[in-house]
């Protein structure tokens, strides 16, 4: 018999979470929330709005669970389908924290230690930070893993988590010698939209903590609003390029061609040759009616379902329960091979 690892032999699963903090923008919808609605229709999708994650850092009590409900009516408003994907709260499902802390005895501080985001993150004032901040990368390990998700659609900048949750489950089928218990989660990074930077700044991703609003679109901004961040958006002195190869340098304009690109379904190649050599007083204004017409139903639909907060909850309600019905009995097999006592 060979001694080779088993490799996981479930059902295929997507996860993803998305934080209750601060208003959803353009690149949340382009990044995360247009896939999450392409993933639903061929995938089985758990979409968590991750609040434990947010209370690492100081969330107003008295904000927090309309937050969540504001995240979720824009999952709602952007197509996310509760009849095909489930939407609920993290904290309502106690196996995020249960499976957290077994887990943490099976990472090791040195895994930690290489996390950059929380480096990033904590600046010269990690002393200051709350251990649930360090602690992050494995509550998002077991997010994904009481689930056991094959798959997670991430950014560039939540790869290195993804691979502490591979990490974290191959020992833990090592440790507990239960070969192919867990999956090996893979990302899911293609497609367009995967990284949409500031409006005012190329080199760094639209942020919805930047102190800048026109740094971003907000789902929530009025097409006027919109036609005006996008008509002060930084750029250059040059026109539109040819080629993509001409964008190297020129990151405000890349994002741009990128952000169109990504809401016309184009390629970066067919919006460049459909605008190259014209100045940007022709390129912005097409954006900016093209950004609205997308958006403008999206944040019509988030005002409607935050009209009916009765709705929204009864919505996480029911995604709560049918969380729980796959994670509880996931987390119930892991102390089985932990070796806990039943009673």
């Amino acid at each position: 018999m060979s001694d080779a690892p088993q490799a996981y032999a479930g059902p295929e699963r997507v996860f993803s979470g998305v934080q209750p903090s601060g208003s959803l923008h353009l690149g949340n919808y382009l990044g995360a929330l247009k896939k999450f609605v392409d993933l639903q229709e061929d995938h089985d999708c758990v979409y968590c709005i991750v609040d434990l994650h947010a209370v690492t850092v100081w969330q107003d009590p008295a904000d927090l669970a309309q937050q969540t409900r504001h995240i979720a009516a824009a999952f709602l408003a952007s197509g996310v389908d509760p009849e095909k994907a489930i939407i609920y709260p993290q904290s309502r499902v106690a196996a995020h924290t249960e499976l957290a802390w077994y887990f943490n005895c099976v990472a090791r501080i040195g895994w930690l230690n290489r996390m950059t985001q929380f480096k990033d993150k904590a600046g010269k004032n990690s002393e200051k930070m709350s251990v649930g901040l360090y602690d992050y990368p494995v509550l998002q390990a077991a997010d994904i893993l009481a689930f056991k998700a094959t798959h997670v659609p991430v950014g560039e900048d939540q790869k290195q988590h993804l691979e502490l949750s591979r990490d974290i489950a191959a020992k833990f089928n090592n440790d507990f010698k239960a070969p192919g218990f867990f999956p090996l989660p893979e990302p899911l990074i293609k497609g367009p939209g995967a990284r949409i930077m500031s409006l005012r700044d190329g080199t760094k991703k639209m942020s919805k903590s930047d102190p800048s609003d026109n740094s971003r679109i907000n789902l929530t901004d009025s097409a006027d609003v919109i036609a005006k961040k996008i008509r002060k958006a930084k750029t250059d002195a040059g026109v539109m390029p040819e080629s993509k190869d001409e964008l190297k340098d020129r990151p405000e304009v890349d994002n741009l061609v990128g952000i169109y690109a990504a809401l016309s379904g184009q390629s970066a190649e067919e919006v460049l040759a459909e605008y190259s050599g014209q100045g940007f007083g022709v390129f912005k204004p097409a954006l900016a009616d093209l950004a609205v017409a997308k958006l403008q139903p999206i944040t019509e639909l988030m005002n409607r379902y935050l009209s009916d907060l009765d709705e929204i909850d009864r919505i996480l309600s029911a995604g709560a329960d049918a969380a729980a019905n796959i994670a509880n009995p996931i987390v119930a097999d892991v102390r089985d091979v932990m070796g806990f006592w039943k009673g």
